[in-house]
């Protein structure tokens, strides 16, 4: 486990790292990679931290700030992907219920994979199949359908879906453009468009209805996707429409004794929620997290029992309040970072690790950057307004692993700015470690 540095030893402490001879890299490398993130760098502008750790000696090598928390945005997912390995396993919880006589009464556990891309689908004929009525129950769910400290103006972006007990399309409702006009899906929403004057370029949701509008003049059919306003009744309607069997909603409480459907597979939806940083699977993974362990669909209750059950090792108590990063309440140190991600690295198989985590220059989120002939960061981003982190792997030129977290807060330009200063020293960290 990491052990936490005070900055004012630091300095004293590398330098005693190669006099005794628990690193190979001379003192000069540390000196270089201290300038590139010093006083006089770019990193000077605004707050940085970052820590650089060997998994064999478990030991850091480097640390800048390393104590302090940042918004971590996206790479939240790591301690969510964390919660899933662990409690989830290999399959995911689709739903519980109970059957009397005809009628299957179902709770939704929270898979968001029905209908939703590409995901090979829960077979809910088959399972539905001996049943004429479907009685729906969303009384298990506890956490509202945005997360804590969410922006209310993200509400029709796609990266903002709802979450729900039992999601159908992923919560959204699909756009193309047909000429100078939208085309939606499911088709039931096409009699709730609107012509507006209003001078807006998409099909915008309307802040209380599943309404729309769109001005013809100047729709570019940009946005392919729109959250969609859940509700139990919405549920139900979109059900007995796939499936071809009436449901029906009442909010009955879930009884003790019930049984469990695991339904689909869970690695393709990690997989999804990593290299393409999928807000939406992140936060129903956390209800699945929760109905497994408490059959409630209740965030805050499986976050806080994460933490006191698998996390209490950290060397800073996390403020971890959602699964996809979206919220600004979120706040990790460098080092619990870097401590989160050691566990993964024992916990997961090499491979699976390797295949969860983008890769600069040829997978997810880091497919267009970290470019190189041979690979050397496979690591998760997190990016929001005035924050940018990085944080997960890097080999090195030596041969060597080193687990790293780099976050940075209150810049006043672009991210992308950003990420090459970062892509810089996360070179020389390669080159010379």
């Amino acid at each position: 486990m990491i052990k936490s540095l005070p900055n004012k030893l630091f300095t004293l402490l590398f330098f005693l790292l190669v006099s005794k001879g628990l690193a190979q890299t001379s003192r000069e490398n540390y000196i270089a990679l201290d300038r590139a993130l010093g006083d006089q760098s770019f990193f000077s502008g605004h707050l940085t931290g970052f820590l650089l750790y060997d998994l064999d000696s478990q030991r850091v090598l480097f640390e800048k700030n390393s104590q302090i928390r940042f918004i971590p945005a996206s790479t939240t997912k790591l301690w969510t992907l964390f919660a899933a390995s662990l409690i989830l396993q290999d399959s995911t919880q689709t739903l519980r219920y109970v059957s009397s006589g005809d009628t299957l009464k179902i709770w939704g556990s929270g898979d968001p994979s029905w209908k939703y891309k590409e995901f090979k689908q829960p077979d809910f004929q088959k399972f539905l199949s001996p049943y004429k009525i479907i009685q729906f129950s969303d009384a298990n769910q506890v956490s509202p359908a945005f997360g804590y400290g969410w922006q209310w103006d993200d509400y029709y972006y796609d990266y903002s879906a709802e979450r729900s007990s039992l999601p159908i399309y992923g919560n959204l409702v699909e756009v193309k453009k047909v000429g100078n006009r939208p085309e939606v899906f499911p088709k039931r929403f096409q009699s709730s468009i609107s012509i507006t004057d209003r001078t807006i370029r998409e099909l915008e949701r309307k802040f209380h209805s599943n309404g729309f509008e769109y001005n013809p003049n100047n729709f570019s059919g940009g946005e392919r996707f729109i959250p969609l306003i859940t509700s139990p009744q919405l549920t139900v309607e979109l059900a007995t429409e796939i499936t071809g069997k009436k449901w029906i909603y009442k909010p009955e409480k879930l009884p003790a004794e019930n049984q469990i459907w695991r339904g689909a597979a869970l690695a393709p939806l990690l997989q999804e929620m990593m290299l393409e940083s999928d807000n939406f699977i992140a936060e129903q993974m956390l209800f699945m997290v929760s109905d497994r362990l408490f059959q409630t669909l209740d965030t805050e209750r499986a976050i806080e029992y994460m933490v006191k059950t698998y996390l209490g090792d950290l060397p800073d108590s996390p403020k971890w309040v959602d699964g996809s990063g979206l919220s600004r309440h979120n706040l990790f140190t460098p080092r619990s970072m870097v401590a989160l991600m050691e566990k993964l690295y024992r916990v997961l198989p090499e491979s699976q690790l390797y295949s969860l985590l983008p890769t600069g220059g040829q997978t997810g989120t880091l497919k267009n950057s970290f470019q190189a002939a041979q690979p050397y960061i496979f690591a998760k981003t997190g990016t929001m307004s005035n924050n940018y982190s990085l944080v997960g792997l890097i080999k090195t030129k030596s041969g060597k692993t080193y687990c790293f977290a780099f976050m940075n807060s209150n810049y006043p330009y672009s991210a992308s700015v950003v990420r090459k200063e970062v892509e810089k020293v996360m070179i020389l960290v390669r080159d010379i470690f």
